[in-house]
């Protein structure tokens, strides 16, 4: 099964055909393709390695299967002795894309 590492969103992810990523946000909408340019290795299943330097000029395909938001953490600021406390609450978007071929 051939295997693909993409840069997407500040991030680098092992990919494979087939396989769901939860990534950074897309602008695309649900349901549209995206193209990941940014390709920096390609192990194919007959055993041929290709390695970018720094990227490689082929695309991995994938769909927007759906945008959403991951769980809410909760980030608390607290300064002793004057009487200083903060909480604010935040909730990182994400899209889930479904690889469709390396």
């Amino acid at each position: 099964m051939p295997l693909a590492v993409i840069k997407t969103g500040g991030k680098q992810y092992v990919v494979t055909a087939g396989q769901t990523v939860k990534i950074e946000k897309n602008p695309a909408r649900a349901g549209q393709n995206v193209n990941f340019d940014a390709l920096l290795i390609v192990d194919e299943a007959s055993g041929n390695f290709e390695l970018g330097k720094p990227i490689l000029a082929k695309k991995i395909q994938g769909q927007i299967i759906k945008q959403g938001k991951n769980d809410k953490i909760m980030v608390t600021k607290f300064k002793s002795k004057i009487r200083y406390r903060k909480r604010v609450g935040h909730r990182q978007p994400y899209s889930l894309v479904k690889i469709e071929k390396v």
